[in-house]
């Protein structure tokens, strides 16, 4: 592999910045800060005083691979990704065929190896009759097991619960759940559907999907994982009730119980559903400007651990149908991070916490082996922005396959310039390498 020398750069890392250099050789960091001028290097980037931050991990995308190519496939997201800086993403199981057995989770494992720019890794997902094969997951391996408590995309829904109660006793390795209480959400749909019929005004989608529906799920993991002792990670919290679920005083690789935010849930409101429509219909819904404004402390003061996307592509004909049959989700990979450096511009985050909650923290909660920090000995996984260079998001440079963004005409300030994945050059100033694919993340973990 190319030897990769970035020079005079702003390095983020572990709650500093500092300036100096960064050395690659063989897909692994050398040497960290000051002068390496006298290393040799078949590559030289001068960052120029541009700020380098380790690759951000995802803990949770939808890459519709295999079975729903017509919307996305592991390539153009992973491409997207490697564009916006993510260097590494773990995939959920609602595909076609779902991935609900080890030979299927491993056939997405195999299409990864030949198609992925980005690093990846894939849950297993559950179901009400499954818990054998969840007994039989690897966790070095497999990332974790993913619970559906609210039917979403794919209807991988687990509402028996004594299958439940199985799982959170006898899987080896940690539970994500999407936690909405479903019989609270039909009840809510039925209600408008009366008044609406089929059509119901997207702006009611908060209420159908409403924060008592999320807290109650939420609620019910977390009381059944501390009964069971078990290894729980709430997916995309909505609400400012569920944040006081989580606990901020344990240090992280002290909990059992920890909790994701999404960049859509800190950026939109319920205000954004006049504009935007079904484009901002996920599930769980994005709510109120008073949660959106709760998610942001808690993820700042450590109820909320990690960073992610809940990355969801559909087409633009699937999203323009009536709100009871417009598919829930959307794309956001390539603009995540430039979303939340427009946070820091704004004054509502830092460089250094951005760092710890979407490469740092997903490490250690995950027990990635030796990633998510730019140390010696590492894997070179890393992105280089510029901070001061607008662009504007269209249509025309979306590279998601859907075609599309929610922050489509939204003008960023900072630009990803580089993107390094595993030590190779993968991305550079719009120009894509993709001779190299990403790796098979593994996990030093004994849950």
């Amino acid at each position: 592999m190319k030897r990769i020398l970035i020079r005079n750069a702003n390095i983020v890392n572990e709650g500093k910045i500092m300036q100096g250099d960064l050395y690659i050789k063989e897909g692994l960091i050398f040497a960290v800060g000051g002068d390496l001028s006298g290393h040799e290097a078949d590559t030289e980037i001068d960052a120029g005083g541009k700020y380098l931050l380790p690759g951000l991990i995802d803990d949770q995308v939808h890459f519709r691979e295999p079975g729903l190519t017509h919307k996305a496939e592991i390539y153009t997201e992973s491409k997207a990704a490697v564009a916006g800086g993510i260097t590494s993403y773990m995939e959920m199981p609602n595909t076609v065929p779902q991935a609900t057995t080890l030979d299927l989770l491993e056939d997405k494992f195999a299409l990864a190896a030949k198609k992925s720019l980005a690093n990846y890794s894939f849950y297993l997902g559950a179901t009400n009759d499954n818990i054998e094969t969840i007994k039989k997951v690897d966790p070095q391996t497999v990332c974790g097991v993913k619970v559906f408590q609210g039917s979403s995309t794919g209807n991988m829904l687990v509402d028996n619960p004594d299958s439940l109660e199985q799982i959170f006793k006898y899987s080896p390795t940690i539970i994500a759940t999407h936690s909405e209480n479903d019989h609270i959400i039909k009840a809510n749909l039925e209600k408008y559907k009366e008044e609406y019929g089929e059509d119901i005004p997207v702006r009611f989608h908060p209420k159908i999907r409403s924060w008592e529906a999320c807290y109650d799920a939420s609620k019910t993991v977390v009381d059944m994982a501390r009964m069971y002792g078990s290894k729980l990670h709430v997916l995309h919290i909505s609400t400012g009730e569920e944040v006081k679920l989580f606990d901020k005083d344990l240090p992280l690789e002290e909990k059992r119980i920890t909790a994701e935010a999404c960049v859509h849930h800190l950026w939109f409101s319920e205000e954004d559903y006049e504009t935007k429509g079904n484009l901002i219909k996920w599930n769980p819904a994005i709510k109120t400007a008073k949660d959106r404004e709760e998610i942001l402390k808690g993820l700042l003061d450590g109820h909320i651990d990690v960073l992610a996307t809940d990355h969801a592509p559909h087409t633009l004909e699937e999203k323009s149908h009536p709100y009871t049959s417009a598919p829930s989700g959307g794309p956001l990979v390539q603009h995540c991070l430039p979303a939340l450096l427009e946070m820091y511009h704004k004054g509502q985050i830092s460089l250094e916490q951005i760092v710890q909650k979407s490469s740092h923290n997903v490490a250690i909660l995950f027990e990635i082996e030796k990633r998510g920090y730019l140390r010696p000995g590492y894997h070179a996984d890393m992105v280089l922005v510029d901070l001061d260079d607008p662009w504007e998001v269209s249509r025309e440079n979306v590279l998601s396959k859907c075609g599309w963004s929610p922050f489509e005409g939204q003008t960023f300030r900072s630009k990803i310039t580089h993107t390094i994945v595993s030590g190779h050059l993968a991305y550079a100033n719009g120009t894509f390498h993709e001779e190299r694919q990403g790796q098979r993340l593994k996990f030093s973990r004994n849950v």
